[in-house]
């Protein structure tokens, strides 16, 4: 099935341990494409035998597929569903499933493959796992995560409702999201973009929009809501007000440019009618507004050279923590608890609820701090990054555990058979 498989099997006669990842959400959002390579990559560090099979979405589309093949050259992907009565709807996806030892569901903001876990274990008595999601107290979710090897929860608020809801799995806890390990890179386009741009390194911060409800009906096949749309309208001056004073303060107080940039397909136009347009003349001719969306790879070079970053987005903030960057996260009442995993590692103070009064009176002033001491600001997001880190060694070991007592229990009955 893989390079990876030939070679193990013939240098020493046994394949390796198989995991079957079950991840790759959507792609108009390069937070949602982080959470796979994020996870690979931790396999790869701490799991480095292993051969990983991608079970993904039906909307991973060969851009993003190249992407994460050129970071990880040995990976295998399917695509596909298992019926109710655990038939794959496809060749491929059933020799995955007949191949793996466990199966991993990654990161994301609820157990969005539920149905398939339900699926796998009427296909199969093979071991599952689930990785830093957000639990909101789904009752669909609930008999899928007592039957789970381990669940990890990517904020406290999550631990403590699956604990209070009685979820019977054995191991539960905090664990951050896969996507703070996220490593890919695409340098040669960064390069181009902050050199047209005249960004320097560590000269400019990034800057984020984003409306209390993604307006999916725009880049999807999804019917537009009324409701939806309407709060947006009637909140989008609240949540993008105190973004532009930011950036005002940033470019007439220290000479830092600003670069305005997307996480999801529809950000470009909320950040040139929200932030952008409604700048004064002299502000606007330092800050840059990114007209085109990126993938993962490109944003996260960028990130990587920033001074750091603030907007109303959370993976991009994920991912820059996890690169030693400084990352502000604001967010709002209608999002699920995920933000609340900054307080988590230690950044409580980096994470604003707009619907505060308290937390929106000392926004600009963080973001001023930041661009004004640099170094202190690279050093707490350096500390933050290394607790993660922590967490995440931890979680790998809970999983190679699991793994490795699924090949014993599978060399096993090879066996006794």
């Amino acid at each position: 099935m893989s390079k990876h498989e030939n070679r193990e099997e013939k240098r020493t006669g046994r394949r390796a341990p198989c995991i079957l990842l079950r991840s790759s959400w959507q792609v108009v959002n390069i937070g949602d494409i982080a959470h796979t390579p994020g996870v690979l990559t931790l396999i790869e560090r701490y799991i480095p035998d292993a051969e990983v099979i991608l079970w993904a979405s039906a909307s991973l589309g060969e851009e993003v597929k190249a992407m994460e093949q050129k970071r990880f050259p040995r990976l295998s992907i399917v695509k596909g569903h298992i019926d109710s009565n655990g038939i794959a709807s496809n060749q491929h996806l059933a020799a995955a499933i007949d191949r793996c030892d466990f199966l991993l569901h990654g990161s994301g903001p609820y157990l969005v493959a539920t149905d398939n876990l339900q699926a796998f274990a009427v296909a199969t008595s093979k071991p599952y796992g689930v990785f830093g999601i957000t639990y909101a107290g789904n009752a669909a979710e609930k008999p899928v995560l007592d039957k789970a090897k381990f669940v990890y929860f990517r904020d406290s608020i999550s631990l403590a409702k699956a604990v209070d809801d009685g979820i019977a799995c054995p191991f539960m806890a905090f664990g951050p999201d896969g996507a703070f390990a996220a490593d890919v890179r695409n340098e040669e386009k960064a390069l181009r973009f902050l050199n047209e741009k005249q960004l320097e390194q560590g000269k400019y911060l990034c800057c984020i929009p984003r409306l209390r409800f993604t307006p999916y009906w725009k880049i999807q096949n999804t019917p537009f809501n009324e409701e939806k749309h309407l709060r947006n309208e009637q909140m989008k001056e609240h949540d993008h007000v105190l973004l532009r004073e930011a950036i005002i303060a940033v470019v007439r107080e220290t000479g830092l440019n600003i670069l305005l940039c997307p996480e999801d397909r529809t950000q470009m136009e909320v950040g040139k009618e929200m932030i952008w347009e409604r700048l004064p003349d002299d502000v606007r001719a330092h800050v840059v507004w990114r007209e085109q969306f990126w993938l993962t790879d490109e944003a996260l070079s960028v990130y990587v050279r920033s001074a750091g970053l603030f907007g109303n987005e959370m993976h991009s903030p994920i991912m820059c923590i996890g690169s030693g960057i400084p990352a502000l996260v604001c967010r709002w009442v209608e999002q699920t608890s995920k933000g609340y995993m900054w307080r988590d590692i230690g950044l409580g103070d980096w994470l604003f609820d707009m619907d505060a009064a308290a937390d929106r009176d000392r926004l600009v002033s963080e973001v001023m701090r930041i661009a004004r001491y640099p170094d202190h600001a690279k050093s707490k997001a350096l500390k933050a990054r290394e607790y993660v880190r922590q967490c995440h060694a931890q979680m790998m070991r809970k999983l190679d555990e699991a793994l490795r007592k699924s090949v014993e229990n599978r060399d096993s009955s090879v066996s006794s058979g």
